[in-house]
Formats: structure tokens, C-alpha cells, sequence
């Protein structure tokens, strides 16, 4: 019988992990749709964000109380799960608590397991109470509307259940071992369950066996439903936002890239001695098929993997200026709508046998409106304010790019600054022979 329970378990185990590893190649796959951008240089750079942002939380804690809250949970989820190597090895070859055999370590191990769990527990319950019952203003946006709303509520879910089960099992773990039931041998310390373990009390051997059974089982398969629940979910920022804070932008903020074939125009232009009909040197900038970006493959795969690795928090929203004066900009639903549309043309892909079948969408017009877009003061807070290094507004620029290059779309205002420098080298309309009468004013 108990051979069965582990050829059971390692197919649970391989469905878990096989379907999980599915969608990883989907979301490379995804990824891997934009255009090409050089993020492997100055590693060590890379490394000590990574290390800084992703692994240290060190912009969670801007706000004090979501950072130390979200470190709670962050630390104790991970940290309990290493538990889930031993339930593996125990659930493959059918032993119990293998490495018992640590001692001290294991119990300090355990105890610090049900500490963090409880802790978990309790920023949780605080986290679900500012979303539901106080109802913080960057929580109840309208990009929060439907799926958004419900997906946070259902990781807080899954998070207490997990928790609970973990406490449970090894309640039940607890008063079998003091019970001298063969199998569950002395081993850990549980300063938290030794106060739920009573509640067994009065029952037979074989009826909390399978409690403690049922726990575990329901424990493990908890976290391998949770894990491919990840794909579906924003929460996919935890395995994401170590990648992501890696291959984030190091230039300075508010410097952006320049087109390479139209800055050798500029200077072509700009230089006396050239000559405007001399054939192009063969190592000139080709100009792009496309200038800017209107749909997701446009944009580069690191932007791309923003938008898989955005949170929702609504940092960005919360300290837009575009937004916060009554603006229909949201960098938090750009980047929705970012992931959204890429999923979108993910699962087209998926049903044409890998290849897309236009579709007569795209990001622009369908997804994001250029009044959105022409709303942005390109004031990088949205950047500053991420926890994870995401720029919306990097998606933004190449869109407006897009609408002005492209689609001669640009707002009227925008449009007149453009022919006056083009007619006058300067923004303002008056002849270029008067730029410098300035000077002569007293």
C-alpha cells in the first residue's frame, strides 16, 4: 500500500511540475516576441540590484508598513516552503521527517517555520483589510476592476490555507510522536501547533493519522496548484522580479535611447562639410521597418518581461501626476494592459500551431488610448516609485513614437513646437534671424 502512496505522489508530483514548466517556456516564449535590447553588460551592476531590490526589498520599505509587512510574507513564504525538499523526499520514498537527523538545527529549523507562519498569517489578514475593508485608494482603481480585484484576494486565500495546513499537520505530527504511534518518530520543535495539538485529543490513533495524512497531502498539493496558479496570476512577480531587477535599465533616469538611424540624419544634417547626396557609408543605421511601438512585438523583451513581472501595487498610479490630477493615465493599467495584450497574442500562437495569425488587434487603439499616453509628463515617478525596477514609462515613449512618426498623430500643440524647429531651429515662431535679440534688451 504504501508503495502505491509514493508511485501516487510522484505522479501528483510530475503532473505539478511538468504542467508548471509548460508555461515557463510560454512565458519565454512570450518574452522572447520583442525586439532585441542589450541588457548583459556591467554585470556586477546588475548583480548588486538584483541582490538590492529583488533579494533585499530595499524599495518595498519606502512605504514602512506594506515593506516590513511584505517582507513578512515574502521571507516566510520562502523560507517555510524549504520544508516542501524534505515532504518531496518524504512523499518519493516513504519516509518521515528525514532530516531529522539534524537534531538541534531541525528543531530550531521547525520552530522558525511555525513562527514565520503565524506571521505570515497575520500579514495576511492585514494586507486582505486594507484591500476589502479599508479600501485604500490605489486598490479600488477601475484597472482594478473584475479578475484583477479577485486574483489579489485569491493569493491572500491561498496564502492563509497554506499556512494553516502547514500549523495542522504538524499539530497532528505532534501528538502522534507523543503518542509513541509507530512511523512518527521524536522530532522537531513546534512552539506554535503545541497549542493546537489538543484539540486531538480524545481521538483514536488511526483518526488523526489521517488527518495528518490529509494535511499533508493537501499541503503539498496546495503548493504545486499554487505554483502554476503563478502563470495565471500577478503574483508571478516572485520568481520574475529577480530576472527583471537584473536586466533593468542602468542608464540615468530621464535618459532616453535615440534612434540610431535618425540620429545619423541629425548629424548628417548638422554637419557642413557633408554631403547630402553622397551615398550612405555601408555601415550607416538602417532605419527600422517600424518606428516606435503600436503593438507588443514592437517593444523590446524587457519590457515585455515588465509586464509579466508587474505586481499591481499601484505605487506608480498612486504617485502619477497625470493621474492624481484626474487624467485617464495609469502606469499600473499600462502595464496590465501590456501583459494582457501579450497574453492575448500568446494564446494565438497556441491555437495556429506557433505561428500568429493577425488578429486586426493591437496594444494601441484597442488596449491603450493615445489620450493615456499623451497625458504622461514623462516626470519618471512611475520609475522611481516601482519596486521591482518596472518602467511604464519606457513603453509609453515608444508608443508616442509611434503615433508621431508613424501616424503624424501628435496633439496640436506638439505638432506646431515640431514645424517651428524644423522651419526655425527653435521652438517659438519667429525667424530664425531674430533668436538672439534677446542679448540687446536692456
Amino acid at each position: 500500500m504504501s508503495y502505491l502512496d509514493n508511485i501516487l505522489f510522484i505522479i501528483v508530483l510530475g503532473i505539478g511540475i511538468g504542467y508548471f514548466s509548460i508555461n515557463v517556456k510560454k512565458i519565454i516564449r512570450n518574452i522572447k516576441l520583442g525586439q532585441n535590447v542589450n541588457r548583459f553588460d556591467n554585470k556586477s551592476e546588475r548583480w548588486k540590484n538584483m541582490a538590492m531590490i529583488a533579494l533585499g526589498q530595499s524599495r518595498m520599505v519606502k512605504r514602512p508598513v506594506a515593506g516590513i509587512l511584505h517582507i513578512i510574507v515574502y521571507a516566510g513564504f520562502i523560507i517555510i516552503n524549504l520544508e516542501v525538499l524534505e515532504i518531496i523526499i518524504d512523499g518519493v520514498f516513504g519516509t518521515h521527517r528525514i532530516f531529522a537527523f539534524l537534531g538541534s538545527l531541525y528543531n530550531a529549523l521547525i520552530a522558525s517555520f511555525e513562527i514565520l507562519a503565524v506571521l505570515v498569517l497575520v500579514a495576511v489578514i492585514i494586507f486582505w483589510t486594507r484591500r476589502n475593508v479599508i479600501k485604500l485608494k490605489r486598490f479600488i482603481g477601475s484597472d482594478l476592476k473584475g479578475w484583477p480585484k479577485s486574483d489579489a484576494n485569491y493569493i491572500l486565500y491561498f496564502e492563509v490555507v497554506l499556512m494553516s495546513l502547514f500549523l495542522f499537520m504538524n499539530a497532528s505530527d505532534l501528538w502522534l510522536q507523543t503518542h509513541n504511534v509507530p512511523h512518527y518518530i521524536q522530532a522537531g520543535s513546534f512552539p506554535i501547533s503545541q497549542f493546537i495539538a489538543p484539540i486531538f485529543n480524545g481521538m483514536n490513533e488511526s483518526s488523526v493519522i489521517i488527518i495528518e495524512r490529509a494535511t499533508w497531502w493537501l499541503h503539498i498539493s496546495g503548493i504545486l496548484v499554487f505554483l502554476n496558479y503563478l502563470y495565471f496570476s500577478k503574483h508571478l512577480h516572485i520568481l520574475l522580479a529577480f530576472p527583471n531587477t537584473y536586466f533593468a535599465n542602468l542608464n540615468p533616469q530621464g535618459q532616453f535611447d535615440n534612434l540610431e538611424s535618425v540620429t545619423a540624419e541629425v548629424k548628417l544634417m548638422l554637419d557642413p562639410n557633408a554631403d547630402s547626396f553622397a551615398t550612405p557609408a555601408p555601415d550607416a543605421s538602417a532605419a527600422p521597418s517600424k518606428f516606435g511601438a503600436s503593438d507588443v512585438q514592437d517593444l523590446n523583451w524587457v519590457q515585455l518581461l515588465n509586464a509579466y513581472t508587474c505586481t499591481e501595487c499601484g505605487r506608480c498610479t498612486s504617485v502619477c501626476p497625470a493621474n492624481i490630477t484626474g487624467k485617464k493615465l495609469s502606469p499600473r493599467k499600462i502595464m496590465m494592459d501590456t501583459r494582457d495584450r501579450l497574453v492575448e497574442v500568446g494564446n494565438n500562437i497556441d491555437l495556429n500551431k506557433g505561428i500568429f495569425i493577425p488578429d486586426n488587434k493591437s496594444l494601441l487603439n484597442d488596449f491603450i488610448t493615445p489620450e493615456e499616453l499623451w497625458a504622461c509628463t514623462s516626470c519618471n515617478a512611475c520609475v522611481e516609485e516601482c519596486p521591482v525596477n518596472i518602467s511604464p514609462l519606457s513603453i509609453i515613449m515608444d508608443m508616442r513614437r509611434y503615433l508621431v512618426m508613424e501616424q503624424s498623430a501628435a496633439p496640436m500643440p506638439i505638432n506646431a513646437m515640431m514645424t517651428n524647429i524644423e522651419n526655425n531651429a527653435a521652438p517659438w515662431q519667429y525667424n530664425q534671424q531674430d533668436r538672439l535679440n534677446w542679448k540687446n534688451e536692456n
